[in-house]
């Protein structure tokens, strides 16, 4: 009798130490894509998803582990279920992926969900400060997208003619003529505050230039 109390004892701890791994990975994933600049991943939708999804991947393979008949009834039920939620880019889906796998192992082994994260925490952070080491030398290492929720400082201008420095800038988004007036608009986008107010402070100092309008992001990329 007591060895059924320690072997139902040792089985709850591990099933609370796996559901614990699996929640905190999903929230560290989260908090470290905020910390790199991903703000897709800030709403509150998104949070619940990062902690329930490796939870609820965890639960199935845990109730199917073992039980044939069980797993083909699972499979056909889950089937079933359809997203119809668009995946922006392919890295969102990467990370969807990465949330599931991490939950099924924490169900088979912790040692490869712990393996999984880390890998996954390092690529995060090595991709993020490898940018800023290339961005310190004026070389971008990735283009900037708008959508991957990176935030994006923004200046739209007008001149008269063409200027040869913004048609020839990596920050150019797009250029519009206006042919009934003769008019040149411009928009830039730059990942950092200091690019933005280096460009602001050439366009001021343009005579060619007729206005400027600038839009900071929420936060520093």
């Amino acid at each position: 009798m007591p060895e059924i109390i320690v072997e139902q004892y040792h089985l709850q701890r591990d099933i609370i130490m796996s559901v614990l791994v699996a929640g905190l990975s999903g929230l560290l994933i989260r908090y470290a894509l905020s910390s790199v600049g991903q703000r897709w991943v800030r709403t509150y939708h998104h949070t619940l998803t990062f902690i329930l999804l490796p939870i609820i991947a965890l639960v199935i393979t845990k109730v199917i582990s073992g039980n044939l008949t069980l797993s083909i009834g699972m499979v056909g039920a889950l089937s079933i279920v359809r997203f119809r939620n668009p995946v922006k880019n392919p890295f969102e889906l990467v990370i969807m992926f990465s949330l599931l796998t991490i939950g099924i192992a924490s169900g088979v082994s912790l040692k490869w969900a712990v393996l999984l994260l880390a890998l996954v925490l390092l690529a995060l952070v090595g991709a993020r400060t490898l940018e800023k080491f290339y961005m310190l030398r004026n070389r971008p290492l990735f283009s900037l997208s708008f959508e991957e929720g990176m935030p994006a400082h923004l200046i739209e201008t007008m001149s008269k003619q063409p200027v040869e420095l913004l048609l020839r800038a990596d920050a150019l988004q797009n250029v519009q003529l206006d042919k009934s007036q003769d008019v040149y608009n411009y928009r830039l986008a730059y990942r950092t505050r200091k690019e933005t107010d280096e460009m602001l402070q050439y366009l001021q100092g343009n005579p060619s230039i007729e206005n400027v309008s600038v839009r900071y992001a929420g936060g520093e990329a």
